[in-house]
């Protein structure tokens, strides 16, 4: 089968798995015990903090690792909020994950009041239009680095700025961008990321926030004693490591994938247009992008009903985001760059990863070919 779902998720590499099964055999202990099987766990803990905070240009106080790319959310964004509990007030965005958008409709019902950003036609969300809707009770503003379904990239470090000068915590969800995109907190000025093992061939179940080490926050539940009170339960040394050495090995051949991708990505609008598919490639010109996203409208006809036609023709894509299969309801992300229901219930996205090919793009294209012209209209 031709999988073409990697913004979903990766399959393990090689070196992940091996890290994984070596940690697991070596380093099986509690990282907080005190004798020495602990103390060993410990060390290689501390290792795979200090390489991820290297790659990322922080600090490894600031890194603390979680169960996925969910929960680094959900604890990124109550460790900032409990900073200024006193103010209610929280600006996003309409292409925020899941996870994000369903905890501030949580919020809102604890008496928060929230913004949400549309952006441009593009999905984009710039420094000035945060700047026009934050407040003097603002709490915390968070806006993802790269959307999942259309693939747009948000100016982080002009928002971060923004927001670092007028003293109000900026929270960015990385999940989709790290190890594609260069990531440098530094240059970012946030007050919080959100990272996730299994989109960079790592094992799913783990994940990642880095909290700048300036910021003085408090443990959410008091007592906590692992990653340094920020998180709760036993720390998963082998997911871990097998986490850190699978970004590591991304990020070192990062530039090769990137042109990768660009270069599939062109192939595959070259490829549409030249056929004259009733396709339409959504943000086919925005540079502002991840290579690796392609979000496609298949005119006249339903989404889902192509995807499981191209899935019986042995090709795996989306409709979206995995965490919001099954919802009968379209995706906010095409509903705010201008798309109505029944246009944006006509999306489809495509994801490349390091081992698909020009054949596999190629053999797309010819069966998205296919169901466009026997369809006739179908939906």
């Amino acid at each position: 089968m031709i999988y073409l779902d990697y913004a979903s998720t990766t399959p393990m590499s090689e070196k992940a798995l091996a890290a994984y099964n070596e940690a697991a055999k070596h380093v099986f202990g509690n990282a907080s015990s005190l004798h020495d099987i602990g103390g060993n766990a410990h060390e290689w803990l501390n290792a795979a903090r200090n390489t991820f905070a290297k790659l990322i240009n922080g600090k490894s106080e600031g890194v603390f690792f979680t169960s996925g790319g969910t929960e680094s959310n959900l604890l990124a964004l109550q460790t900032l909020l409990n900073i200024h509990s006193h103010k209610r007030h929280i600006v996003s965005s309409a292409f925020e994950h899941s996870s994000i958008r369903n905890y501030l409709q949580l919020l809102t019902q604890k008496g928060y009041n929230v913004t949400f950003l549309q952006g441009d036609e593009t999905g984009t969300i710039s420094a000035a239009m945060v700047e026009r809707v934050i407040r003097h009770n603002t709490a915390l503003v968070t806006i993802q680095h790269g959307n999942s379904e259309i693939g747009v990239l948000q100016p982080i470090e002009e928002i971060g700025q923004l927001l670092k000068d007028k003293k109000i915590p900026f929270h960015t969800d990385c999940v989709q961008t790290l190890g594609k995109m260069n990531i440098d907190v530094q240059k970012m000025k946030a007050a919080a990321y959100s990272f996730s093992s299994h989109k960079v061939y790592g094992p799913k179940g783990v994940g990642s926030v880095y909290i700048d080490p300036t910021i003085d926050w408090k443990p959410l539940i008091p007592g906590t004693s692992h990653e340094n009170g920020f998180r709760p339960g036993t720390v998963d040394v082998p997911g871990i490591c097998s986490f850190v050495t699978a970004f590591k090995d991304f990020y070192n051949q990062r530039e090769k994938y990137h042109q990768h991708f660009t270069h599939l990505r062109q192939l595959f609008i070259h490829e549409i247009k030249k056929r004259d598919m009733n396709i339409t490639v959504i943000n086919h010109d925005c540079h502002n992008q991840l290579p690796h996203i392609i979000g496609i409208m298949m005119n006249q006809m339903e989404g889902q009903y192509a995807m499981l036609e191209l899935n019986r023709k042995g090709i795996a894509v989306s409709t979206g985001s995995a965490c919001q299969a099954g919802m009968q309801s379209p995706s906010p992300t095409l509903l705010s760059i201008g798309y109505d229901t029944e246009k944006a219930r006509q999306f489809i996205r495509i994801s490349f990863g390091i081992k698909t090919t020009e054949a596999d793009i190629l053999t797309l294209v010819s069966v998205l070919e296919q169901l466009t012209t026997s369809s006739d209209g179908k939906d």
